[in-house]
């Protein structure tokens, strides 16, 4: 589990392009699922396109601080469909 903002950054960076599955906090217990692709990383945040067909509209973007804090949980797939999670 990455311990700093960098990490987390750095992580991200490595991953651009990949299919990635976001589990956000809604509130009042609520947990919101977005499926799409990481785009692109900038210093304060990250950017991911999601998929139309399941999503109103078309990209999402967090902090890093949300990573860190577990506020959005980030889950990777590789071409195997294994999981590779950040929270």
């Amino acid at each position: 589990m990455p311990k700093t903002l960098v990490d987390i950054k750095n992580i991200l960076e490595c991953q651009l392009g990949n299919p990635v599955l976001l589990r956000a906090n809604g509130g009042r217990k609520k947990l919101i699922e977005r499926r799409g692709i990481l785009r692109e990383t900038y210093p304060s945040v990250f950017v991911v396109e999601l998929d139309q067909q399941e999503h109103n509209f078309e990209r999402v973007s967090y902090t890093y601080t949300d990573v860190l804090t577990s506020n959005v949980e980030v889950t990777f797939y590789n071409d195997e469909r294994e999981a590779f999670v950040i929270q």
